[in-house]
């Protein structure tokens, strides 16, 4: 299997698994309020994954994760 063929892995710490969510993220002290990184999950790793990033204030948005897609803005 090619790097092509390879799906997208989850965010969570040693997780081999093919990604199916993308958490939108900044940082409101070093991050303009527009700036938006993400995190991929996969169903396991979704809600530990928006937790972590929601217990600090820095969650904006979950949405489906397509392979290859660049969340990021």
């Amino acid at each position: 299997m090619g790097a092509l063929d390879e799906p997208d892995l989850c965010s969570g710490k040693g997780c081999r698994a093919a990604a199916t969510h993308a958490l939108l993220w900044n940082n409101p002290k070093i991050h303009t309020p527009e700036r938006r990184k993400a995190w991929l999950a996969c169903p396991d790793h979704l809600e530990s994954l928006r937790s972590f990033l929601g217990s600090r204030g820095f969650i904006r948005d979950v949405v489906e994760h397509e392979k290859g897609a660049d969340h990021a803005v």
